[in-house]
């Protein structure tokens, strides 16, 4: 079968070309025990999420989603680690004064700043973004600012947020001395906003549609005998098939995200476009991600610790593969299947945006060294990072709420608990987006672990040398793991290497 490019929508990485899932090819649809596990009535799910609710990091989430502390560590290893990065100056558009703002210690905010203990995040993709009607009512999302500060404590505490971009007397900048409600919608705000970009971006775009572009490049352009398609087409399993769900059941006009999400219809387009946009090959490789962002040296930041630890094992099994089969660098410039490889991946992922960084040729071993271990990465740990725990913070509606359907405040000193309930989404968009947050957390039925391959490409025994190696490190990463997080409050399991899939398959 040929495979075909298709546009999807403009402005988005390109797709494969296919009206429904069973046009495609059968080596890349879901197995008969994959698609009956995938196959749970409504009901069925409504009743394990409910037997599920108080367990594990979930019940920690109900316990303490209101706490300060909470709110921040949820910037360093809740679903969505990819918002926060250290501030060096204060944005023109967030006026804060020392005496604004309540520091945790004798320090004021100039001194914490050049200490490197003052974090931001910054929603602005979310600057102006159209909003749904649900249940005939208009929704609402803001594109939040929120400053943090590291504590002697190393906790993340927030100490200050902005709701929308552009200052002003009808957009109060919230702290933590402010009234219980005002405080508490500010957050949760930011929670809401916090999923939309989540969803959109660090999750289907950054791992969903980028694992199938790199798929579909693949299937196209190498050949089953050559060695990146047998290093590669593991971790294509299922993806095509469970992207094309994704744009019927999940993103499509009749989909759940148009229906029940804030950002529903054509602003989900837009935060797409935006982001692709704005997005960088150093921000898929997370060492280039995270020193970029300044947080090499912030604490208890699992996702950092091991990310870190998973990318360096993975790096090292592809350059003991690739160096095997290419020794020179003219043994990369001269392999016409690998060039047009990466040569579509950049004109039909990244849309050929020089200012994404994204490689238009491989000049050099190492080069394609990097490029396959983000490759493998991305739709590996870093999907697996972003979608394990989505039920674990969203099972919990007012942690993590779809959408939201009355304005923040303008002034301080309204709200009250009942303004908090009546801005929280209708039932039945609660519900939903709690089913949709189950499904998409759920480990497959025929899962495969990060480094196992069931099916031998490989010929020659060097590569099977290699991957045993590849698996016992794996297998030494995860006892690591299991033995740290036995002395964490909420452990952090989302990247232990025997929970990580293979392959973008859920």
């Amino acid at each position: 079968m040929v495979h075909i490019w298709d546009s999807y929508e403009e402005g988005l990485p390109h797709c494969i070309k296919a009206d429904k899932p069973h046009d495609l090819p059968p080596e890349v649809t879901f197995s008969y025990t994959k698609e009956f596990g995938f196959g749970y009535t409504l009901f069925t799910r409504l009743v394990q999420m409910f037997v599920l609710i108080y367990l594990l990091t979930a019940e920690y989430v109900h316990l303490h989603w209101k706490d300060d502390d909470f709110f921040g560590y949820q910037f360093l290893n809740g679903v969505n680690p990819m918002m926060i990065r250290r501030c060096d100056t204060l944005p023109d558009n967030l006026p804060l004064t020392d005496n604004m703002v309540f520091l945790h210690g004798q320090c004021n905010l100039a001194e914490e700043i050049k200490n490197g203990n003052i974090f931001l995040c910054d929603y602005k993709v979310l600057d102006d973004i159209p909003t749904n009607v649900i249940n005939g009512k208009k929704q609402y999302l803001m594109a939040p600012l929120v400053l943090l500060q590291k504590t002697e404590e190393n906790k993340m505490m927030p100490i200050a947020i902005q709701l929308k971009q552009k200052p002003a007397v009808d957009n109060p900048i919230f702290f933590p001395t402010d009234s219980e409600y005002d405080w508490l919608l500010a957050k949760i705000f930011v929670r809401s906003a916090d999923f939309n970009v989540h969803q959109l971006n660090t999750h289907l775009l950054r791992t969903h549609l980028l694992a199938e572009v790199f798929a579909v490049s693949l299937l196209r352009n190498v050949p089953m005998v050559h060695p990146l398609y047998k290093l590669l087409v593991p971790h294509t399993r299922y993806t095509l098939y469970i992207n094309m769900l994704a744009r019927l059941r999940l993103i499509s006009p009749d989909g759940v995200f148009n229906h029940f999400a804030a950002s529903g219809g054509e602003g989900m387009s837009e935060i797409l476009r935006r982001s692709l946009s704005s997005l960088t090959y150093t921000s898929l490789c997370i060492p280039d991600d995270i020193a970029e962002r300044g947080l090499e040296n912030v604490p208890h930041f699992y996702y950092k610790d091991d990310g870190f630890e998973i990318w360096k094992t993975i790096h090292r099994f592809v350059k003991g593969i690739l160096s095997f089969y290419y020794r020179t660098n003219s043994d990369i410039e001269n392999d016409p299947e690998l060039q047009k490889w990466i040569k579509e991946i950049f004109e039909y992922g990244f849309l050929s945006l020089t200012s994404t960084g994204i490689p238009q040729k491989f000049t050099t071993v190492d080069e394609l060294i990097k490029f396959v271990t983000m490759v493998i990465f991305t739709g590996s740990a870093q999907h697996a990072a972003l979608s394990i725990g989505q039920y674990d913070y969203a099972s919990w509606m007012p942690n993590t709420p779809i959408s939201l359907q009355l304005p923040p405040p303008t002034k301080k000193g309204d709200a009250d608990e009942d303004t908090m309930l009546a801005t929280f989404p209708d039932i039945n968009t609660t519900v939903k987006g709690m089913d949709t947050m189950f499904l998409l957390s759920q480990q497959s039925t025929d899962f495969v672990p990060l480094g196992q391959y069931p099916e031998e490409h490989f010929t020659e025994d060097f590569p099977h040398k290699k991957i045993e190696e590849f698996q016992r490190e794996l297998k030494a990463l995860s006892n690591l793991i299991n033995a740290r997080n036995k002395t964490l409050k909420v452990p952090y399991t989302y990247l232990d290497p025997m929970k990580v899939e293979n392959s973008v398959s859920i």
